[in-house]
């Protein structure tokens, strides 16, 4: 039996109980639209051997991905570790994961990338790599804003991002390898495309 998956209405719902800024919220819809439109390319070049993750477990990590980022800036928690207390409690142990890394991938598998097999912890890792506040952006251009906004100008945490998004990369360029555009126009089909699931800001069960 699979694990439950909130649904985008209870998603926002969450936002709201957690108090997420309307940045952050702004944020984390881009980053979900970005994250289905990644499935959508993958899905639509899709071969004997790639896989394409679950839409819904996909977009409510995307979403979710900062749900604990108000709570982290008044207490200075890992608001990744924290998100996915929160997830667990709420009985989404699996979206929990997807927060969890959505920082860092602990199981970076170049082999697995090679045979078109993402994760959807990997799917919303990349998408908010390419997300800077609401904007898509990329690799090099975010980087920098990490670099500049969390670097605190200590040389081996710039060493730590650089070498995160070294790794965010490598999983990029095997990614669009499987889809059937290039990371440089991921900006225009999400454009294009229409929003996830007619998500919109204000939308409630």
């Amino acid at each position: 039996m699979s694990e439950p998956v909130p649904s985008i209405a209870q998603c926002l719902a969450l936002m709201d109980r957690y108090a997420m800024f309307e940045n952050i919220r702004a944020h984390s819809v881009t980053v979900a639209r970005v994250a289905e439109a990644l499935l959508t390319g993958l899905a639509e070049t899709r071969t004997s051997g790639t896989n394409v993750p679950d839409t819904d477990l996909v977009l409510a990590g995307a979403l979710l991905h900062d749900i604990a980022k108000t709570l982290c800036l008044d207490n200075k928690c890992d608001h990744a570790r924290t998100g996915r207390d929160i997830c667990i409690e709420l009985g989404y142990p699996a979206v929990g994961e997807i927060v969890r890394e959505h920082v860092t991938i602990k199981d970076f598998s170049i082999d697995r990338y090679t045979q078109g097999i993402f994760f959807a912890k990997e799917i919303v890792y990349y998408a908010d790599k390419r997300v800077r506040h609401d904007s898509i952006v990329s690799l090099h251009e975010r980087m920098t804003y990490i670099i500049e906004r969390y670097g605190n100008q200590d040389q081996l945490r710039h060493q730590q991002i650089e070498e995160n998004f070294q790794r965010c990369l490598i999983l990029e360029q095997h990614l669009f390898s499987h889809i059937n555009f290039a990371a440089t126009e991921l900006a225009g089909k999400v454009a294009t495309e229409r929003k996830p699931r007619d998500l919109n800001l204000t939308a409630r069960e």
